[in-house]
């Protein structure tokens, strides 16, 4: 229902199956859209909404099929309407060029025009413009260009495109903007942000009072200061949505990440995000995870057309001669006529012979695919279980890329999967790990490596907690000691950048993450397998290995790298909070699991109260560590690992730990004496003697019932 409060009787020209006296849509004298926020998801930016426009009501996040010419490429209305589609997109200078203005004029706009009964957003044709760069040119008035139909030379301004989309009787219209590539220069970003605004105004006054929506297009390239300047600029107008522009056009996923992420985090909650242009399945899924609501993209029927079909077990390319003789559908979890009437040998041969039913079958597919999606994220949202759709539905979106490629594998060059002395090996669980040749030795034998480190460092260190809180704005400092391929540090700022998205961030203390590592290899190989490790599919690696360094575009997260000898560096580094203390093992990396390397550790962080956090239970280790005048604990089972260890400077660090972790009591002391192995090999009678007693005279062991269990 509309509140009465919303409803404004208007005279409505041009809109086939409304009279002209309809209802318009409006609060407080801005909104045209009437957007309402049902849900935003608990640890995460996603968001649930619906919105209502002149044909009808669009529900959130969604997928809109670009309709360049009035038409969805190699689709019928009625297959975009099985598909579940319920928003199209079309193209102003296109559409300005041919059939011209005066056509929808006359047959009443574009919904008469192409039969379709729903929804229609018409973008402005600036990225049309931009891919002219030698048949056109810009000034304040607006672009001036050459028609590829007829040579005649148009000029689009703000006001002739609002003009267009007028005729055109679009439900949301955009401004125009003046796009250029990502990587532009702050100068040359800054040049068109502003011009962007300027026109934006000048396409506002241009709508008047028509009933159409219109967006703001939210410009800056990657450059964080100006994308916040354009989101802060935009929003003080009034506009119906707002969108986020110049992405998709030359940046690297991982930018096209971190700058929506940063957008949106600028834009108000009250209107939709549109993030225009985007994208891949996992795409979608990383921008809903930062907060956008509405997307377009070409790929699914541009993909179908090269063959490639969206499925629940990965990219399938049907040119493949593996699927010449497969009687299996294209995806026994999708119910379009693709998958319920055909196998993948028919679909393999229309793919082949580059026949246009094959096209029109795998465009089909890839649309129900992408809407699939998009339901399923709303629905996870409302359920608020989106951070569990995320994690399992990012794993399958990234499946088979590597063992399904784009082109033939005649033409395509597999990349090795050993670097140096590392290779990747992957479980029958479906995880992929690293291991070292020479010793033998996995990163994260024996779990998953992201679960293991969300379990045993993150969750078990109670890291979400002490960053969203507000009542300690002293930076807090992780040392990774052991980088390896990046999982413990990364599952450590993708926690910090959920609280980042449900915390103020005057409320969230500052995070820095200090990683040692002496041989990158892991990481290198690791990197150029994003589909077996999907925590790398983010900017902060690949800045790491570039530059040592990475900073959120908030500032409230930062990770360096310290290249070598971790010992090199122990003194000289900020004093941690956590460690996170994951090198190889005792037997593999001797040298950092001794008396003398935890006594260095204990000695710099005091007075400092500090934590350590490592997978090990060794006996040695322990010892190392309570020599070393740590106080020690049981920790957590991860997997088959049925206990970790953790280890404090100071013994109220274990009473006040939210687990309530059990130090080593008289059981693990007796269990200790009768070890035949409870000191390093090569110490003197009187060292082993002295050994004994700083272990038996420990104040963990002496005042047990003070401590508690």
């Amino acid at each position: 229902m509309i509140p009465d409060t919303c409803k404004k009787s208007r005279e409505l020209v041009g809109f086939p199956g409304f009279s002209r006296s309809c209802i318009f849509i409006e609060r407080d004298g801005m909104s045209r859209l009437n957007f309402t926020l049902e849900k935003t998801a608990s640890g995460s930016k996603a968001r649930a909404a619906h919105f209502d426009t002149l044909h009808g009501r669009v529900h959130t996040p969604v997928f809109m099929p670009v309709g360049t010419q009035a038409t969805v490429k190699s689709q019928t209305i009625e297959s975009l309407r099985s598909s579940g589609a319920r928003v199209l997109l079309v193209n102003t200078y296109h559409l300005l060029l041919r059939p011209g203005p005066e056509v929808f004029r006359k047959l009443g706009g574009i919904h008469r025009f192409m039969d379709w009964d729903g929804p229609v957003l018409t973008d402005s044709g600036g990225f049309q413009i931009f891919s002219l760069p030698h048949s056109r040119e810009m000034n304040e008035e607006g672009a001036l260009f050459q028609s590829y139909v007829d040579g005649k030379v148009h000029l689009l301004s703000p006001e002739s495109s609002i003009g267009m989309q007028k005729a055109i009787g679009s439900d949301i219209m955009m401004v125009l903007d003046q796009c250029i590539p990502s990587t532009a220069s702050y100068e040359q970003a800054a040049a068109a942000m502003e011009l962007t605004h300027r026109w934006a105004k000048r396409s506002l006054t241009a709508r008047g009072d028509s009933l159409q929506a219109l967006f703001g297009i939210v410009q800056g390239a990657c450059h964080a200061q100006l994308r916040q300047e354009s989101a802060a600029f935009l929003r003080e107008l009034p506009f119906d949505g707002l969108a986020i522009g110049g992405l998709a056009v030359g940046e690297t996923h991982e930018e096209r990440y971190a700058f929506t992420d940063l957008t949106t985090s600028h834009l108000p909650e009250h209107l939709p995000r549109y993030l225009m242009g985007v994208g891949t399945p996992i795409d979608l899924l990383e921008a809903v995870n930062s907060g956008v609501d509405m997307f377009d993209c070409i790929i699914p029927s541009q993909q179908a057309q090269r063959g490639l079909a969206f499925t629940s077990q990965g990219k399938l390319q049907l040119r493949r001669s593996v699927y010449k003789f497969s009687e299996a559908p294209l995806d026994s979890q999708c119910d379009c006529i693709a998958c319920t009437r055909y196998t993948r040998a028919y679909l393999h041969h229309l793919a082949k012979t580059e026949e246009t039913l094959g096209w029109h079958l795998l465009g089909l597919h890839n649309m129900t695919f992408y809407h699939r999606l998009m339901r399923g994220m709303r629905e996870s949202i409302l359920r608020d279980d989106f951070v569990t759709f995320y994690r399992e539905k990012k794993t399958e979106l990234l499946r088979n890329d590597e063992e399904h490629p784009g082109k033939a594998p005649k033409k395509s060059k597999k990349r090795s999967t050993h670097l140096g002395d590392y290779e990747i090996i992957s479980s029958a669980q479906g995880y992929s790990s690293i291991r070292q040749i020479s010793s033998g030795e996995v990163m994260h034998s024996v779990n998953d490596p992201a679960e293991e480190a969300r379990r045993l460092y993150v969750e078990q260190s109670a890291l979400a907690a002490r960053l969203s809180d507000g009542q300690t704005p002293q930076e807090l400092v992780i040392w990774d000691v052991g980088l390896g391929a990046a999982t413990n540090a990364m599952a450590a700022l993708s926690c910090a950048e959920q609280v980042l998205a449900t915390t103020a961030e005057a409320q969230m203390r500052p995070l820095r993450i200090l990683s040692f590592e002496n041989d990158l290899d892991p990481l290198r190989l690791a990197a150029r397998y994003p589909g077996s490790f999907p925590h790398l599919r983010h900017p902060a690696p690949g800045d790491l290995l570039k530059q040592q360094r990475w900073t959120h575009p908030s500032g409230l997260i930062q990770w360096e790298l310290y290249v070598g000898d971790f010992l090199d560096f122990l003194e000289k580094s900020l004093c941690p909070d956590l460690i996170f203390y994951d090198p190889f093992s005792y037997k593999t990396d001797a040298g950092l699991w001794t008396t003398d390397v935890f006594t260095r550790i204990y000695a710099h962080c005091q007075p400092k109260t500090a934590e350590l956090y490592t997978y090990t239970v060794s006996t040695a280790v322990r010892v190392a560590m309570l020599r070393a005048g740590f106080w020690v604990a049981e920790g957590i089972g991860t997997g088959p690992k049925s206990a970790t260890t953790l280890a404090f400077t100071r013994p109220e660090g274990a009473a006040q730990h939210p687990s309530a972790p059990r130090l080593l009591g008289q059981d693990w002391l007796q269990k200790w004496h009768r070890s035949s192995s409870k000191l390093p090999p090569g110490l003197s009678e009187a060292e082993r003697k002295e050994a004994e007693r700083a272990i038996e005279g420990h104040g963990q062991f002496g005042n047990i019932g003070d401590i508690g269990e």
